[in-house]
């Protein structure tokens, strides 16, 4: 999997929302401040370059469906991101939020649990 610029990301979380649609419906689906219709339709093109979408065409326009699941990409994207930040080391990424403060006593019980009990 080739890794996605800002924009593409931006345009993925939209398309896994709306899940096979058009670019309108991508469009419509996308923050303020929305790309340019134009920007949104050349980045759903790289990402169906890249294999990230499939395109099937419909009179003159075509739909496009995730090829790539929201879940794989978030497994994928946050691997690298650990390996590279903190030396495949999740403990030590707790341990930065925690420190930080971004991530309370509650919650890290919520997470031990979770770890425990994996099937609830």
């Amino acid at each position: 999997m080739e890794k996605l610029t800002i924009q593409e990301e931006e345009a993925m979380l939209a398309i896994w929302q709306v899940g096979k649609g058009f670019i309108k419906d991508f469009m419509d689906a996308m923050p303020e401040p929305k790309p340019p219709y134009t920007t949104l339709a050349s980045t759903v093109k790289n990402l169906e370059r890249k294999g990230y979408l499939v395109g099937e065409r419909f009179a003159n326009a075509n739909r496009y469906g995730a090829k790539v699941k929201e879940a794989d990409y978030k497994k994928r994207f946050m691997s690298g991101f650990v390996d590279n930040y903190f030396k495949s080391s999740y403990k030590d990424l707790v341990a930065f939020f925690a420190k930080d403060k971004k991530i309370s006593a509650e919650e890290l019980k919520e997470i031990i649990n979770l770890i425990e009990n994996p099937e609830k």
